[in-house]
């Protein structure tokens, strides 16, 4: 089969073995598969059937424009989203059974209020679709989230609106700064006094969520209800010199391209823009159509590592909008020959990893900056 020229290919079967294993490791605790920002920049509605496959109890996205695009896509496992502007309509999410993170008074009162506003994106003949909401608490991250001294005045109104039959809260949740083990442990100790004030009020929380992928894996007091798992499920690692294999995770992502170009050059021929790289010798230039507008990041110009039949070099020179050079010496490489940026490191491939040393960046940002050129395809 014709591959295509810039190609992300996704194993779903790691996906679902990812998540196998995260769930087991993290039982009894439910987990939450986070499969935002396109899943990682894996497709989101792909990544979300294999991690229900794999055994995710919930979906976790960011906002309701993602959910409704999985509720599009097929996918109707429980799903929460958590992050709204002002202007946000959620009667489409309701309608669609979508769990809302609430992270302030005004905004837990627009969503009480869509209780008696009528949900035309319902088809239901049964009344209006029940309102399921998610308090988010800040704890000590500093981003979204109800500040401490507001928690005691929103779940008041929270058993309020519960009482009045408009909503009712799901979940409390929160999230880990990831400074260090004090500073999380002390996250720890304010969300487990934050969930007992939440019970005081009058509500009844089934899921209490704190542990991203880090603390799910090394902090068993922050699992709670519920994990919320997000790089794990993709098979990176969140551990600054820990490999994913050492944590029974699988990459699913191998990013490639074909070459498109090659070219015998002389000694001393510059190679893209600002010749930072001049060959040392006679040399053949290979042409990877791959740029900064497919993702891969200008900053690894000179040193994003590519293999080519089996053998790493590095990016040499600028990374372009569409496009880089690798200098492979006197090594024979041809047009159509296959240009891998990474992939399972323990196939002998560069890593993500390697990519985001390259970068001065995370394995994070590798994989969810990939654009819309790269083509998707998936294993089964």
């Amino acid at each position: 089969m014709t591959r295509p020229m810039r190609e992300a290919r996704v194993d779903l079967s790691a996906i679902r073995a990812n998540v196998a294993a995260l769930r087991a490791a993290v039982a009894p605790a439910a987990l939450l598969a986070v499969v935002k920002a396109g899943g990682y920049g894996h497709g989101s509605v792909a990544v979300a059937q294999a991690a229900v496959e794999g055994g995710a109890d919930w979906l976790g996205v960011v906002d309701v424009d993602e959910a409704l695009a999985l509720r599009a896509g097929g996918v109707t496992a429980p799903l929460l989203a958590w992050l709204h502007g002002t202007e946000t309509d959620y009667a489409p999410a309701i309608a669609a059974g979508v769990d809302l993170g609430v992270s302030s008074l005004a905004q837990l009162d627009r969503v009480a209020a869509s209780s008696t506003a009528s949900i035309t994106a319902s088809s239901s003949t049964a009344g209006t679709p029940p309102i399921f909401v998610h308090l988010k608490v800040d704890t000590g991250l500093g981003r979204n989230g109800i500040e401490e001294s507001e928690c005691a005045a929103v779940f008041a109104r929270a058993a309020e609106h519960e009482r009045a039959g408009r909503l009712t809260v799901r979940g409390i949740f929160s999230h880990l700064s990831n400074t260090g083990p004090a500073e999380d442990a002390e996250q720890v100790l304010r969300f487990t006094a934050l969930t007992e004030a939440a019970t005081a009020a009058g509500l009844t929380i089934e899921l209490r969520h704190l542990a991203a992928t880090a603390a799910a894996l090394r902090m068993p007091d922050a699992r709670f209800d519920m994990v919320r798992v997000g790089l794990g499920v993709y098979g990176l690692s969140p551990f600054e010199g820990e490999a994913s294999a050492a944590l029974g995770l699988r990459p699913a992502m191998e990013l490639s391209a074909e070459i498109i170009s090659v070219k015998r050059v002389p000694a001393g021929t510059g190679v893209s823009y600002g010749y930072l790289h001049r060959t040392a010798a006679e040399s053949t230039l290979a042409l990877v159509p791959l740029g900064y507008a497919d993702g891969v990041p200008r900053h690894a110009s000179s040193r994003g590592p590519v293999q080519i039949n089996g053998r790493t070099y590095a990016v040499a020179g600028r990374i372009a909008m569409d496009q880089f050079v690798v200098d492979v010496g006197d090594d024979p490489v041809a047009v159509g020959d296959r240009a891998i940026l990474f992939g399972d490191p323990t196939t002998g491939v560069p890593s993500a990893d390697d990519w985001a040393n390259a970068a001065d960046t995370i394995n994070y940002e590798i994989v969810t900056r990939l654009g819309a050129r790269v083509t998707r395809t998936y294993l089964l």
